[in-house]
C-alpha cells in the first residue's frame, strides 16, 4: 500500500513538469543569474549587506529551488544567483530602483516577475490604477536600459498570474482580477516576442495545474505561491531555459 502510494505520488508530480535535466543549459562558467520582481520572488531574502547569511541570502521562493537544482546538475558551472524581489514592488518601483538592483548587478541571464501590485493598487484605490500602457512604458524602459548596459543580456520574462482561493474565491472578485492580470499578460506577451525574451506563461501552467489540485492547494490566497507552487515555476523555468539553451556536448565550462 505505502509503495504504491509513493509510485502514485512520484507519477503525479512527473507529469506536472519533468524534475531531470535531460540536457545542462548553456550558461557559461560563472554566469550571473538575477531574479527579480515582488513578495513572489522575495520570499523573505536576507537583505543585510554582503550576502552574509547564505542560508537566506535567495529568500524560499523558486529562486532557491532553482539554484538548489543547478547547482547540483551543474556544479562546475560556479553559477552565481542574486534574488532582488521586493515585497509590494510594481513595475513603476523596479523602473526606479532599477541601476542598483539590475544594472550594477551584471547579470547574464535576467528573470523578471512582476504586475501583481500593479493590479491590485487600482483594485485597493481607483486613484492609483496602472493601466496596461502604463505598465508596458515602465516595462520597456528597464528591458531598453538592460540591453544597452549588456546587448548580449538573456531575458526571461513570466507572466503575472491568479487563481480563485482566498479572498479571491469569491466568483466576482476573482474575475475582475483575472481579467486585469490578463491585460498585462498581454503586455509581457508583446514585449517577450519583441525583445526575444523566454516567455515563460505562468498563468497556463497554474491553469493547467487545476487539472490536478485545486487553487487553494497552489497558491493560498490566488496571489503567493505556497512550497508546491513555487516547485511548479521552477521547474518550468529551468526546463524553458534548458529547451532554449542547450548544453553543446563538446562545451566546457
Amino acid at each position: 500500500m505505502i509503495r504504491s502510494l509513493s509510485i502514485a505520488l512520484v507519477c503525479f508530480f512527473f507529469t506536472l513538469s519533468p524534475a531531470v535535466l535531460a540536457e545542462e543549459p548553456l550558461l557559461k562558467k560563472g554566469s550571473r543569474l538575477l531574479f527579480i520582481g515582488d513578495s513572489i520572488t522575495d520570499m523573505g531574502r536576507d537583505r543585510r549587506p554582503n550576502t552574509w547569511d547564505q542560508n537566506h541570502v535567495l529568500g524560499h521562493s523558486y529562486v532557491f529551488l532553482i539554484a538548489a537544482k543547478l547547482g547540483i546538475e551543474m556544479p562546475s558551472a560556479d553559477l552565481v544567483f542574486f534574488n532582488r524581489g521586493i515585497g509590494g514592488n510594481k513595475i513603476s518601483d523596479l523602473r526606479t530602483r532599477w541601476q542598483e538592483d539590475a544594472i550594477a548587478l551584471k547579470p547574464d541571464m535576467l528573470t523578471i516577475l512582476i504586475g501583481t501590485n500593479d493590479v491590485g493598487a487600482g483594485l485597493r484605490n481607483p486613484e492609483k490604477t496602472v493601466m496596461p500602457e502604463r505598465f508596458e512604458s515602465d516595462y520597456r524602459a528597464i528591458l531598453d536600459a538592460s540591453r544597452s548596459a549588456n546587448p548580449n543580456l538573456r531575458l526571461v520574462l513570466m507572466d503575472p498570474f491568479v487563481l480563485p482561493s482566498g479572498d479571491l474565491s469569491n466568483e466576482s472578485a476573482y474575475a475582475m482580477r483575472r481579467a486585469l492580470t490578463d491585460a498585462m499578460r498581454a503586455v509581457v506577451a508583446k514585449l517577450s516576442s519583441e525583445y526575444g525574451a523566454i516567455h515563460i506563461k505562468t498563468q497556463d501552467i497554474f491553469d493547467a495545474a487545476l487539472k490536478q489540485k485545486p487553487a487553494a492547494y497552489w497558491l493560498w490566497d490566488g496571489i503567493h505561491p505556497l512550497p508546491q507552487g513555487h516547485e511548479l515555476i521552477a521547474r518550468h523555468w529551468i526546463e524553458r531555459v534548458r529547451d532554449t539553451y542547450i548544453k553543446d556536448r563538446n562545451f566546457n565550462y
